[in-house]
């Protein structure tokens, strides 16, 4: 994140007020709709802004208004049936500096290098254009000349507004808008120059974001814009939904009603990337959204730079205290007249202990899993983590217990299972009946019945930086059966965070960084599931090449579910990964020699590189 310049957190007395931005939903266009034309006034100005609690401290930063009103973040939605006019006048009453604006404009009408407003200050521009093409777009604006929305400094990173263009049948009235921005700063206290950031949903960062409310059987329409900086893996938890549309600050492509369903539920979102989705709950409780880089979760830096609660010092708060950023807490009401599922009569059992492993420190501790099968436990946890290999349809409790100094928790991330099993402490359950965190020397039974096959992860949802980096999470394996499961086949490439700096590597594969050489046969059909638990690395791309050319393998299954036909392609033997996604994908090996797996950054910096042998 771009950081430059001092932070303002208080305001003199004697200096002339500057005025409170408001906080935007997205529920209401702005402006004003007649015959086919839309009229609209924006303003840009500067303002405070509370990105935390309301009373809390502010920032300012500056943003847009609309027909004289007060400023609001995300700036006004606009919002227009296809092929409505809009009229827009834009004022820059920001003192001294150029205002370039972006975004307003008939979509594929113009290069994008022509798609700017330049308004001096205290400058009126007036924008003529025809809203042509049906998706989900955005504006912003800049005075430091960036040409990237996501390479703008911290006071111009919140002139960012959707701009939705609906069919001619109009809006879908119960669908919501989710713009997520950032914004970063370095804040001077008696140490020296701190970085203090926000990763935002509509204005807010977590606990302070907006709370929704559905019935089980509604249908859920959300668009998700990123205005920020950063890689935002959105992912629902205990549920997949249908990505709908994928576009950016000029296109978007709607997939056909008749196409088949593109069912995630992790959806990796680049900064400038837009996506909307559709889903339908069919299971009462507490559930979350959010962005799956643990990073942008963590507990952050007070807006004075005081320091967050230290990870070691875990609080039973986790959902208050202990989660940050890009979050959104949805409850699902039960509809009348829905039947109890009954309790299986038997379920297979399983012990699931949290260790503390060799080499760590307070600061940076070295955890573990070990899957306790009835025999002697070894001495440390074994890592990687243990896979753990699950029926398809085969009830299982599994019992975490916590062998560590510090609460925790088990998420069974991409598992469609009772929100109270979802390992989010103090939130996931029901009212009245929420799942605790688990203390240490203490345990807590999950119960779930996994519906499909396919590749999954588990992780912890308690100080989630600190413990996944530590050691604990691993891979979740669904298989149809586990007696014809083929462990010689079946090629898990699990990717994690180092335990420390002094590991000297930029990630792990599956628990080390010098993995032992991998034989394979030419001939043979192999599984190949990748999954992403890395703590900030939602960029990365996966190859299989021999010399520089990729080889090709099938897709089959993202984030666990199997891809229709029509989806399920040959292709290059490359992928890019976000943090809390899986992919797999079956590979043929044709011919013996020499191959390797690389790592790389989503612009090619190689991290990693291991050989394989083809026998």
């Amino acid at each position: 994140m771009r950081m430059a310049g001092p932070l303002l957190v208080a305001f003199s007395l004697s200096a002339p007020p500057i005025e409170q931005i408001a906080i935007n939903d997205n529920r209401t266009s702005a402006g004003i709709l007649r015959d086919g034309l839309l009229t609209v006034h924006l303003d840009a100005r500067e303002g405070k802004w509370h990105p935390d609690a309301d009373a809390g401290l502010a920032v300012v930063v500056r943003a847009f208004g609309v027909d004289g009103g007060a400023l609001q973040i995300p700036g006004p939605l606009l919002r227009v049936p296809v092929g409505t006019e809009l009229h827009v006048s834009i004022r820059n009453s920001i003192a001294g500096q150029r205002l370039v604006l972006h975004g307003l404009n008939t979509r594929g009408s113009r290069d994008a290098a022509d798609d700017t407003v330049s308004v001096a200050p205290a400058e009126t521009r007036e924008i003529r254009f025809t809203a042509s093409r049906i998706g989900t777009f955005y504006y912003w604006a800049s005075t430091d000349g960036s040409q990237r929305i996501g390479s703008r400094g911290p006071m111009d990173s919140q002139l960012s507004g959707a701009f939705v263009v609906d069919s001619e049948g109009g809006p879908h009235r119960t669908d919501r808008i989710f713009l997520v921005g950032s914004w970063g700063e370095r804040v001077r206290i008696d140490t020296g120059l701190v970085p203090v950031n926000r990763f935002v949903i509509n204005g807010k960062s977590w606990p302070h974001t907006e709370r929704l409310t559905y019935t089980t059987g509604d249908s859920v329409r959300i668009r998700v814009i990123n205005a920020g900086v950063g890689v935002h893996p959105m992912h629902l938890h205990g549920f997949y939904y249908d990505v709908d549309s994928r576009g950016d600050e000029q296109s978007d492509s709607i997939f056909a009603a008749t196409s088949s369903p593109h069912l995630v539920n992790t959806e990796r979102l680049a900064s400038g990337r837009t996506f909307s989705m559709t889903w339908v709950p069919s299971r009462a409780g507490n559930w979350l959204f959010h962005c799956h880089d643990p990073i942008h979760i963590q507990p952050v830096r007070g807006l004075d730079g005081r320091d967050p609660m230290p990870d070691a010092e875990l609080t039973a708060d986790h959902m208050l205290e202990m989660m940050s950023g890009p979050v959104v807490g949805i409850s699902i009401l039960e509809s009348r007249g829905a039947a109890a599922t009954p309790e299986p009569a038997a379920r297979r059992r399983l012990r699931l202990i949290a260790r503390v492993d060799s080499g760590g420190t307070a600061l940076e501790p070295a955890f573990g899993y070990t899957l306790d099968v009835g025999g002697t436990l070894p001495p440390y946890p074994t890592r990687p983590a243990p896979t753990l290999i699950l029926q398809r349809g085969e009830p299982v409790s599994v019992t975490i217990v916590n062998h560590l100094p510090e609460p925790t928790s088990v998420h069974w991330h991409g598992i469609e299972l009772d929100s109270y099993y979802d390992g989010v402490a103090g939130f996931a359950g029901h009212p009245g009946h929420l799942a605790p965190e688990i203390a240490p020397n203490d345990s807590f039974v999950a119960r779930f019945t996994p519906p499909r096959s396919g590749t999954f992860m588990y992780h912890p949802h308690v100080g989630e930086v600190r413990q996944q980096q530590a050691g604990l999470g691993g891979a979740l394996i669904v298989v149809d059966s586990i007696s014809s499961y083929d462990p010689a086949t079946d090629i898990i490439l699990l990717i994690t965070a180092p335990r420390s700096n002094r590991d000297g590597a930029a990630l792990f594969l599956n628990g080390t960084a010098t993995p032992a050489m991998r034989e394979l046969r030419a001939g043979t059909k192999y599984r190949v599931r990748m999954l992403n638990l890395h703590n900030s690395r939602p960029g990365l791309i996966m190859k299989v090449m021999r010399d520089a050319t990729p080889l090709t393998w099938r897709a089959i299954a993202k984030d666990g579910m199997i891809l229709p036909a029509d989806q399920a392609t040959d292709r290059a033997s490359t992928q890019q990964i976000g943090n809390g996604e899986t992919y797999d994908f079956e590979f043929v090996p044709t011919a013996p020699g020499a191959l390797r797996l690389d790592i790389t950054t989503g612009n090619g910096q190689l991290l990693f590189s291991t050989p394989i042998r083809v026998k």
